[in-house]
């Protein structure tokens, strides 16, 4: 389909056109004030993912997503007095990330979806529409940061420790990196609060962090499930407990709802603290062990992107985190093919097939992949 060519309402500013992807958050509306005020040509745009109705839960629509939050980006952008549109990627949202979320429950691994996002759908659909309006560049409010060096275009941790969001970025590959910014890299959460107060954005700058997946607003995975699968539960309820040495000792409500590491909301007593330790797909049996027969020292990572490297060189040191929120360990990396084989210097607690493992050194994002198993 033949698109019409946008033309800015404005002249075009010494620093460039910048498309700026808000959610109606304090985040990306700081994000592109910033902007602004630095003399960029600012277009904002908020990409609607999903919608309630789709999702089927209880809790009130709240988010990225809600008319609220749309509102909320374009009262912004017709103050600063810069266009505001918004891209509807309901469709392609749902065939990429929802479908996949589902998938991977149902082979017995804990998906990470916002990583698959930013990898598979913003960026690109950024990009898309960056290129249609003349936008040199792409912006969002992430906190991390991004420099050039050696020809290769390196992601970093944000100065906030406590919000730096580099770890969900480890999917974007170098021909997006080149031409995207992340304002506030170099700010920490308290300062951007305050800056949208200094600017009279003062019910933003309260508005309160989501830590729920944007698709399932009232955090349950369990209920959408139940509600993506017609008849889940039947298909996969009533399946064993089992010790590591194979005793069947309770049933359980079915291997998707659950994951490695859980020990809440097992629904058994067995006099002494139980961890999911292993999830059998085909036999519908869920391993309950000790908090020992968690710990591993190694694992296999698939699907792997490179940042700051193009390569690694044989026995690469990596301080290495296998969660959002997890510290990490040193890990040695070696590349196996289309595989990273990476062995901690410690064992490390609950390695989790379908997460993100993520590779650092010091501060700089050198890669991650998708965890397939806690063997190498």
């Amino acid at each position: 389909m033949k698109h019409n060519k946008y033309v800015s309402p404005f002249r075009m500013s010494k620093k460039g056109r910048v498309l700026v992807a808000m959610s109606g958050g304090v985040d990306s509306s700081v994000a592109a004030m910033l902007l602004h005020e630095e003399g960029y040509d600012v277009v904002g745009i908020t990409m609607k993912t999903w919608d309630y109705a789709s999702s089927g839960g209880s809790k009130k629509e709240t988010g990225c997503c809600s008319l609220d939050s749309i509102n909320d980006a374009r009262m912004l952008a017709v103050k600063y007095g810069f266009p505001h549109y918004i891209l509807d990627l309901r469709t392609e949202f749902g065939d990429r990330i929802i479908d996949n979320f589902v998938e991977e429950y149902m082979a017995g691994r804990t998906p990470n979806p916002c990583v698959m996002c930013n990898t598979h759908i913003k960026w690109d659909a950024l990009l898309r529409r960056a290129d249609m309006m003349d936008c040199e560049f792409i912006a969002t409010g992430h906190y991390a940061k991004i420099r050039e060096e050696n020809g290769r275009h390196v992601i970093s941790k944000g100065l906030d420790d406590w919000k730096d969001q580099s770890y969900v970025l480890w999917g974007l590959k170098q021909e997006s990196l080149k031409r995207t910014i992340f304002p506030l890299g170099n700010f920490r959460k308290p300062e951007i609060r305050q800056l949208a107060d200094e600017r009279g954005f003062n019910e933003l700058a309260k508005k309160g962090e989501s830590y729920e997946i944007c698709f399932i607003p009232d955090n349950d995975y369990r209920g959408f499930l139940k509600r993506k699968i017609n008849g889940l539960a039947d298909k996969v309820n009533n399946g064993d407990y089992v010790t590591p040495e194979g005793e069947v000792i309770g049933k359980h409500r079915g291997y998707p709802f659950y994951t490695i590491g859980q020990r809440k909301g097992l629904d058994i007593a067995v006099g002494e603290p139980r961890f999911v330790t292993e999830i059998d797909v085909q036999t519908n049996k869920i391993t309950l062990g000790e908090i020992g027969d968690l710990k591993k020292d190694k694992m296999t990572v698939g699907r792997y992107n490179l940042l700051k490297y193009d390569t690694l060189p044989d026995n690469f040191e990596a301080h290495t985190k296998i969660r959002y929120k997890d510290p990490g360990a040193k890990a040695t990396l070696k590349m196996d093919g289309d595989k990273i084989k990476a062995y901690f210097n410690r064992t490390v607690n609950a390695i989790t097939p379908g997460q993100s493992a993520v590779f650092y050194e010091g501060d700089d994002l050198v890669g991650g992949g998708i965890i397939e198993s806690a063997t190498a």
